[in-house]
């Protein structure tokens, strides 16, 4: 039985999901892979702090021992922000690591870099888990691309905006109280300001950007609105009318410029509309292809064991893709 080593880095809601899922499944990963999976070291920031499941011998507070562990195959990232986290993942790559990352911040900067990258080591790169949570747009976008063409883009990337959109037309609900009831269920943060102001499915468009037309438009062109101005009457109005409130993500190559145009923002939107219908914290990515047509995927966009099996899934695939290199 071959034996690979993964790390993680942070150990926060996502990192503990990877945990648990790696040590759940390793019976059967043996089974349908043929590897036994053995987490070896666990990045943190404090090594003194209680970690749920995860023994303290694991853990560090180094990076440097994630790099000095033999015959690592991969790490993966659950890092907060933009940093130390790109700054990690390039030295992995250096080193002859495969990277699997749930980092949006990071990634929608920086994920054209370090795909060059590892292209250049011969290493691989997971990020499933960047847009949509536990939604397969990716994978499937990446299966698409080789015989289609996308030429549009649409969006609900925020579980957090279209639960409370949800709320305020399904409950009546004006948005403070919409938004107070999303904070007590844990759909949104303390500070829920990335969400509500647009600026996290921003990331996560740019990143679906440069994967559909090899590139992103400039970001600072790009026109991103919240919901935050959106009140109960206009919700109500427009229920009226058969239409709904969705914050839509939207990005598509002009036919006629070939520049690439993207918007994030309240759109109101009818019954044959391919994002209508999905409600609460779902998210959705709808796909207009030259041969397929029109292809809508729905799924989960957060939460520990959505985003964490999406990485697992990430491995898996290389895995398959790549024999392993260590023995034991």
């Amino acid at each position: 039985m071959t034996t690979v080593k993964v790390a993680i880095l942070g150990y926060g809601t996502v990192g503990q999901g990877i945990y648990r899922i790696v040590n759940e499944k390793r019976k059967q990963f043996k089974s349908t892979l043929g590897v036994d999976i053995e987490i070896a070291k666990i990045l943190v920031s404090n090594v003194n702090k209680p970690r749920p499941h995860a023994p303290k011998e694991l853990l560090t507070d180094k990076f440097e021992d994630i790099l000095a562990i033999p015959n690592l195959e991969v790490v993966f990232e659950a890092i907060v922000g933009e940093e130390p986290a790109f700054k990690y993942l390039s030295q992995a790559i250096e080193k002859g690591i495969n990277i699997v990352t749930a980092n949006k911040v990071m990634f929608s900067k920086h994920g054209l870099a370090l795909q060059e990258k590892a292209q250049k080591y011969g290493v691989q790169v997971g990020y499933e888990a960047t847009v949509a949570g536990g939604v397969p747009v990716i994978k499937t976008m990446q299966n698409i691309l080789r015989v289609n063409e996308v030429s549009h883009i649409q969006g609900i990337l925020n579980g957090t905006s279209n639960y409370i959109l949800t709320q305020m037309r399904s409950e009546g609900m004006p948005f403070d109280e919409a938004l107070q009831d999303a904070q007590r269920l844990g759909y949104a943060e303390a500070d829920p300001y990335n969400d509500i102001s647009g600026q996290d499915p921003f990331r996560k468009l740019m990143i679906l950007s440069a994967l559909a037309f090899g590139e992103q438009p400039n970001w600072d062109e790009v026109d991103v609105v919240g919901i935050t101005e959106i009140t109960a009457e206009q919700v109500e109005d427009a229920k009226a009318k058969g239409l709904r409130y969705r914050h839509v993500a939207d990005v598509r190559r002009d036919e006629v410029t070939g520049k690439i145009i993207a918007t994030v923002g309240p759109q109101l939107i009818g019954s044959e509309h391919p994002l209508y219908s999905i409600e609460g914290v779902n998210n959705a990515v709808a796909l207009d292809t030259n041969y397929i047509g029109t292809l809508t995927l729905v799924g989960p966009g957060a939460g520990m064991f959505p985003t964490a099996s999406v990485m697992v899934e990430d491995y898996a695939d290389m895995l398959v893709k790549a024999p392993v290199t260590v023995s034991i």
